[in-house]
């Protein structure tokens, strides 16, 4: 037996670490908000066909070196049948040479018995000194036992034979009732064959009759249906005519007055009749006339009313119109002579700022300067 090595996959040990660690890794990935993406993760997919393409490159690495242990172990077990075989051609030669050399039949001390009385070798002790154990013919052996053997072998013969015949024709026998019984199932299956036709047809053609009775019966189905629908139309424009030509329709005022009597006026008849007479329509339309030319004096009215309130209203803002701009007037001369006076008052400031500049520039200051200043400031 050949040995070979096997590729070992180093990780098998630490499978369960492994998917541990993967599994982890999954869960942070899925669970970080930061890292979560929405879809398809392609470095995940990449990684999985990577590793689908690593298992199956160590599937057919193994699958290979099984393929060459095979047949590196086909290879010995022939080898090994072939040296068996030898051996045993060997042996079985050297065994026939050895009996052929040195175990022959005739060098036995009983080969007389094993080659026959023709081959049986002459003594040459008297038969007076043979013991027992050298007798060759006993008393009551059979003499002609070849004889009786070829007569048995005869008659074994002939007891053979008969028993060909017998078998022989108890063969035609079972043949020729296998025959007959064939015919009577070719004859049963030709009967069913016809059979299942003719019920085949009765089939056929009740299926035609009951698919007959069906449509007829659709038909007349079909028929009454029509018959219905037409009775319904005709009910139906009957039903429509009668209340287009009805006294609700036409709004006759004859169908929904009834006497009262006593010189009252007739009472009408709200569910039969809704509409109004025409006198009735006459004074309604007069009194909506009446009410047009009242609200179109109304109308009237309150656009003079509204004209004669927008005539004042832009009155009054026209008059404050005016007084804003009085007052922005004012407010102009106003700020105009306070700027005057601030001139006047900055112009001074700045002659006073000069009078001073001097004063320090010459370093000639007097205390009548400056109780001038001092009068002029207080």
């Amino acid at each position: 037996m050949y040995k070979v090595d096997l590729p070992v996959d180093q990780s098998a040990p630490n499978a369960v670490e492994r998917r541990r660690a993967a599994e982890s890794a999954r869960k942070e990935r899925i669970f970080n908000t930061r890292l979560r993406v929405m879809g398809l993760d392609l470095q995940a997919l990449e990684q999985q066909v990577q590793d689908r393409k690593h298992q199956q490159h160590l599937e057919r690495q193994r699958d290979r070196v099984y393929d060459s242990l095979r047949l590196n172990n086909d290879d010995a077990l022939v080898q090994q049948d072939t040296s068996e075989k030898q051996r045993r051609t060997d042996l079985h030669s050297d065994l026939s040479k050895f009996w052929s050399t040195y175990q022959r039949v005739e060098d036995s001390r009983d080969a007389d018995l094993k080659t026959g009385l023709k081959g049986a070798l002459t003594l040459s002790i008297p038969e007076s000194e043979l013991g027992p154990a050298s007798m060759q013919i006993f008393e009551g052996e059979d003499q002609g036992a070849e004889d009786s053997r070829k007569e048995q072998m005869e008659i074994t013969a002939r007891n053979l034979g008969s028993q060909k015949e017998d078998n022989d024709r108890r063969r035609m026998a079972e043949k020729h009732r296998a025959t007959l019984s064939g015919q009577e199932l070719m004859y049963e299956d030709y009967r069913g064959v016809e059979m299942r036709a003719v019920e085949e047809e009765c089939r056929r053609a009740s299926r035609m009759a009951l698919d007959n009775y069906n449509q007829a019966l659709a038909t007349e189905q079909a028929e009454r249906k029509r018959e219905e629908q037409r009775r319904e139309e005709r009910e139906n424009v009957a039903e429509m005519w009668h209340t287009v030509t009805s006294d609700m329709m036409t709004e006759c005022a004859e169908a929904a007055e009834r006497c009262q009597g006593g010189g009252r006026p007739p009472r009408v008849l709200t569910d039969r009749w809704k509409g109004m007479s025409p006198a009735q329509l006459n004074a309604i339309r007069k009194e909506r006339e009446a009410q047009c030319v009242e609200k179109q004096k109304q109308q009237d009215k309150e656009r003079s009313v509204k004209a004669s309130f927008g005539l004042q209203l832009l009155r009054s803002s026209r008059a404050g119109e005016e007084e804003v701009q009085s007052v922005e007037e004012l407010r102009r001369q106003r700020r105009a002579e306070m700027d005057q006076y601030n001139r006047l008052l900055a112009k001074e400031q700045q002659e006073h700022q000069d009078y001073l500049d001097k004063i320090v520039y010459t370093n000639k200051p007097t205390k009548d300067y400056f109780r001038q200043f001092n009068t002029c400031t207080r």
